[in-house]
């Protein structure tokens, strides 16, 4: 079953279940799933690992503005919104800490073949493409200078 089906199928249970938070959360995944499919060039069925990336996006929107939302001290929508990413976060890979982090990323700087910080954007092209949903871009950048340099 596609990651698509699954979050379909879980859909129609929240809705069963009357889970009003979950429901939404859910369709907004979908929305975002629908716009990858029909968007101009994009795949009839949709890959896991492009909607893993969407879900992921979406989760990092989130939490970002569900700080926005703290910092104001408005704690109803901040917890309306970490309630959606935590829905988001169910359907998205399990972080790497950092010590799987430094070895993934090691071992795509020996795959590519990088020796400096010139190759940078080679190492950055294939970390993102192997790492994506499991690892921030922010923390993979930091990993990859300290790494080069």
């Amino acid at each position: 079953m596609s990651l698509f089906d699954q979050i379909n199928a879980d859909i129609k249970s929240a809705m069963l279940a009357r889970d009003k938070a979950k429901l939404e959360a859910l369709r907004n995944i979908k929305k975002v799933l629908i716009e990858a499919k029909t968007a101009k060039g994009g795949p009839k069925e949709l890959p896991d690992d492009v909607a893993l990336k969407a879900i992921a996006r979406l989760a990092k929107l989130g939490r970002d503005s569900a700080d926005i939302y703290k910092e104001q001290g408005r704690q109803d929508l901040y917890d309306q919104e970490m309630g959606q990413v935590k829905v988001f976060e169910t359907y998205l890979p399990s972080k790497m800490n950092d010590g799987e982090l430094t070895d993934a990323v090691k071992a795509v700087i020996a795959e590519v073949g990088a020796e400096s910080m010139k190759d940078m954007g080679k190492v950055m092209g294939a970390a993102n493409a192997k790492l994506a949903g499991r690892a921030d871009g922010k923390d993979i950048a930091a990993k990859v200078k300290s790494l080069l340099s």
